[in-house]
């Protein structure tokens, strides 16, 4: 076991968890945004504006 001198600061387990669910929370964020970017249909330039009605 490491003495820690008087002025010496250590980050410990709870500063790896806070940094672990840090990480997880990124990592479902991430996913959560790919799944919902691939939902995006983007209209190629070929098919012309939707708005446009034809006469």
């Amino acid at each position: 076991m490491t003495v820690l001198a008087a002025g010496d600061v250590s980050p410990g387990v709870l500063g790896f968890i806070v940094v672990a669910l840090l990480g997880v929370a990124l990592y479902l964020l991430i996913k959560s945004m790919n799944k919902q970017i691939s939902k995006i249909q983007v209209p190629h330039a070929h098919e012309g504006d939707p708005d446009k009605k034809a006469d």
